[in-house]
């Protein structure tokens, strides 16, 4: 790509994030989406001071360092990573993600660690920290929704990594935040997410383990949530056990389901680009008619239009679907 064309790209990027550059409570966003941008197979992420270059099969790698020297033409910037994302991450070892996603960047300096605001939240960033630098921007607009809806409920937080769910809804005044993960340094880095914003970090409520397994026990002691969230990679293995969002979401929602609180919510996540939307609603109805409960759609979500923008006829490879139980 001309280096004038790419450069009128981006600079027409920025200016269609305007609004959120201007936001001082907001310092991360994406700032390039993609064939929507103009720009296929390549998403740019501002985390502060940093700019994340996501490399995918379709981008031309001829035009990495065009991309960059745009952007720092352009954009306000300490450092630019590039990343090289592969189909599946699940199964490279660790001197493969070192090369893929360096931990230096490839122009200014290093950033170690940079602290963000969302919506006036702090949230720690580690840029150089492989494929996951420490919040997914995508569920922005979800974590304002739920921060606004959880005042005096209990929440569970499943699949947590670094608990900014966990986060928005203790600022929201939930009466609890049980945050589950089955790493224990995503854990860590979710309580000092919770230290960051001046919250109370109980261990108790950061716990260890495989969400199957939690469902499980939670159910069987016979207790329940006034919100759940089911936030889980697309796909993961735990103690030898894999998940796949395209064939296993409807267990998940059924396991989720019979721990929700009748006239709770519970809240149905994927990322999964190649799950049809549709097939996702139907799989999370089934799996709470599996749990002998009734759901209805209180809304079904997508990513940011301001940052996230899809061309005609794409779904989006994100789908929020909150429902409210009842028996």
């Amino acid at each position: 790509m001309r280096q004038d064309r790419l450069v009128h790209l981006v600079a027409r990027a920025v200016q269609r994030r305007a609004p959120l550059a201007l936001d001082q409570d907001t310092t991360a966003y994406r700032l390039l989406n993609g064939a929507a941008d103009g720009v296929p197979g390549t998403t740019v992420d501002r985390y502060g001071a940093a700019l994340i270059i996501n490399l995918y099969d379709e981008a031309d790698s001829r035009d990495v360092q065009a991309l960059v020297d745009a952007l720092v033409d352009i954009v306000d910037t300490r450092a630019v990573y590039v990343k090289r994302r592969p189909t599946s991450a699940a199964r490279l070892s660790t001197a493969q993600v070192a090369t893929l996603a360096p931990s230096f960047p490839a122009c200014g300096t290093p950033l170690d660690e940079e602290i963000v605001l969302e919506r006036g939240l702090r949230f720690l960033i580690r840029p150089g920290g492989g494929f996951s630098v420490g919040l997914y921007l995508d569920m922005r607009e979800a974590r304002g929704r739920l921060r606004a809806r959880v005042a005096g409920r209990t929440v569970l937080n499943l699949f947590a990594y670094t608990c900014a769910f966990g986060v928005a809804a203790c600022a929201g005044g939930a009466r609890r935040v049980l945050n589950l993960d089955a790493s224990r340094p995503a854990l860590q880095w979710g309580m000092e997410n919770y230290g960051l914003n001046e919250l109370d970090v109980d261990p108790y409520d950061f716990v260890h383990g495989d969400a199957f397994d939690w469902l499980n026990r939670i159910a069987r002691r016979e207790q329940s949530f006034d919100v759940v969230i089911a936030d889980p990679p697309s796909f993961s293995t735990v103690k030898g056990r894999r998940f796949d969002a395209s064939r296993d979401y409807t267990r998940l929602a059924t396991a989720c389901a019979r721990v929700t609180a009748p006239g709770g919510l519970l809240l149905c996540c994927s990322n999964e680009a190649s799950l049809p939307r549709e097939t996702f609603h139907a799989a999370c109805l089934r799996g709470v008619r599996e749990a002998g409960h009734a759901a209805r759609v209180d809304s079904y979500d997508r990513a940011p239009d301001l940052d996230f923008p899809r061309l005609p006829g794409d779904d989006g490879h994100l789908k929020l679907l909150w429902l409210v139980i009842s028996d």
